[in-house]
């Protein structure tokens, strides 16, 4: 029995699994950097992929966890940015760095988000989507708490077995706007006091009426 066992076997082993997670993952990560050229190979809608249900619910905690270390590695970088250097790759100037006591300090201060970056190389085993994980998703989502992906069930069955297909995708792009302004119960206000001075008309009127009576 299966009882507490997490996760979903998929019909797969888990070697299979681990490459199929992988590849999805990369693809996923991949379409969300828009080309200014579009070329063949382009997705259709960028940061979006369409797969089947049990699969989207796999992969989400996956590619979740890589963008988690994408930001985790944003504060090292920016603290590396002080004991960094403009000069030219293996230039006399970089040379000099290179000896120096300020590439000491820049290399403990990289370490960490280095270590990240290879963490997720281990993960995705493809250098373009670790390079656009850090350079665009992490500072993409650098505010946000959780919760960057979105899994939307579609009506259209997978021709084939009818399987129940669903598109995954990063949130902020195309977020529906909320319809209208959120209630709110009116304001309560107090009842104005009687005036208790009539003007002269309604006392014209009172010495009319009380005529009449006599």
């Amino acid at each position: 029995m299966r009882h507490r066992v997490r996760g979903r076997k998929l019909g797969r082993n888990s070697s299979h699994r681990k490459a199929m997670f992988r590849n999805m993952a990369a693809s996923l990560i991949k379409t969300a950097k828009v080309s200014e050229e579009p070329q063949a190979g382009d997705a259709k809608v960028a940061g979006r992929i369409v797969t089947t249900v049990p699969k989207a619910k796999e992969l989400r905690p996956f590619v979740e966890k890589l963008i988690t270390l994408a930001k985790k590695a944003i504060p090292h970088e920016q603290a590396a940015q002080e004991f960094a250097t403009t000069a030219e790759r293996q230039s006399e100037e970089w040379k000099k760095w290179r000896t120096s006591e300020q590439w000491q300090k820049w290399s403990q201060a990289i370490a960490p988000a280095v270590d990240y970056r290879r963490r997720a190389f281990a993960a995705l085993r493809d250098k373009d989507a670790v390079a656009i994980l850090f350079a665009e998703l992490g500072p993409r989502f650098a505010d946000r708490q959780g919760g960057y992906t979105r899994i939307v069930r579609l009506a259209q069955r997978r021709l084939g077995d009818a399987g129940e297909q669903a598109l995954i995708e990063f949130v902020g792009e195309r977020d529906r706007a909320k319809r209208g302004a959120a209630r709110t119960a009116p304001a309560v206000v107090a009842d104005a006091p009687a005036v208790a001075t009539a003007g002269p008309a309604a006392a014209e009127s009172a010495t009319t009426e009380a005529a009449a009576e006599e």
